[in-house]
């Protein structure tokens, strides 16, 4: 027997999910004066989301085993990785409407929920899927293999973000106010509600993230179809996407060569999706986990020496411009 293919209490997903919850609210009330976030609190929170990524990886081990640990661990790496690239479009989002400091976790909070929502529909629809049509292995395999292609050689086209359909479709049914009125997301404007700025930013950011969440749980789901593993790792690893935004928003100039190594994953998540469904079967999860973590490694590595002479006392760029 697969010793993926464990049978998964109830209980286990009300006790998953009530630990997704009861993270967010606290996250949420620490966060409710809207202060700007410090490089120490995003650090510390960072540390605090990493380790219960990781300790989550310790329960699954004692419970079912190293083997299931260690594909737990594989999907939590890729998804934390291509979280990375999140982080580069949030910050070209809040650069262009050039939203508060103050703001801007109020706006992944709320993007992070609509993420989290986006990834659970995809999970079961993608594992159904691969699980009674096995042809929509070569099908999800070959869009990842494509995407891990455009990330490597196309990944600076990426148009305006008020050009996204999802913005414009916004911008036409509702009237928008061409400023901010605080962490409001809506006001009132000659007698009419009236959306802000900061719901601009955050259609924005719901509508790049769409594009991820098909990427990311792609991905995950090229190393196992198992829903609870999956659903696990992608939401312990987006649930630390804010704090990583503000650990690493000073930084991304300095990984000039991640994308590289991201989609060298993806490509290679598309592999194994296809060759699961052909006579070589699935690649042992040791040998997807180790590919995970040299690729990881290298590309970082090389990011920070092709970038140590860079002068890190350049003054902070000017946002654009709302518009």
């Amino acid at each position: 027997m697969d010793p993926l293919d464990f049978a998964v209490p109830l209980w286990a997903w009300f006790a998953l999910g009530g630990a997704i919850v009861a993270m967010l609210a606290l996250d949420l009330f620490l966060h409710r004066d809207n202060h700007e976030i410090s490089f120490r609190e995003a650090s510390i929170w960072s540390l605090i989301w990493v380790a219960c990524g990781l300790g989550f990886g310790l329960v699954m081990w004692w419970w079912q085993g190293g083997e299931v640990a260690a594909t737990y661990y594989s999907a939590y790496l890729i998804e934390k990785a291509l979280s990375v690239d999140n982080v580069f479009v949030f910050a070209l989002i809040f650069t262009y409407f050039a939203v508060p400091a103050r703001f801007q976790h109020r706006v992944l909070f709320w993007g992070v929920i609509g993420a989290l929502v986006l990834r659970l529909a995809f999970i079961f629809v993608g594992a159904s899927l691969l699980e009674t049509f096995f042809w929509t292995a070569y099908i999800f395999g070959a869009f990842l293999i494509y995407t891990g292609y455009k990330m490597a050689f196309r990944h600076d086209e990426m148009p305006p973000p008020d050009k996204n359909p999802f913005v414009r479709l916004v911008r036409r049914i509702w009237p928008i106010v061409p400023r901010y009125e605080g962490k409001r997301f809506f006001t009132q404007e000659n007698g009419r509600r009236a959306g802000t700025l900061l719901l601009v930013a955050l259609v924005a950011i719901e509508a790049s993230d769409l594009i991820f969440a098909v990427d990311s749980v792609a991905a995950v789901l090229a190393i196992t179809t198992n829903t609870f593993i999956v659903w696990a790792s992608i939401a312990l690893a987006v649930l630390g996407l804010r704090a990583l935004y503000f650990c690493l928003a000073g930084l991304l100039k300095r990984f000039v060569h991640l994308h590289y190594g991201l989609a060298f994953l993806l490509a290679v998540a598309g592999a194994k999706l296809i060759l699961s469904e052909t006579p070589v079967g699935k690649l042992p999860v040791w040998l997807t986990l180790s590919i995970i973590v040299l690729t990881l490694a290298v590309s970082i590595i090389a990011s920070l020496r092709a970038t140590k002479d860079q002068d890190r006392d350049d003054p902070p760029v000017q946002p654009a411009p709302a518009g």
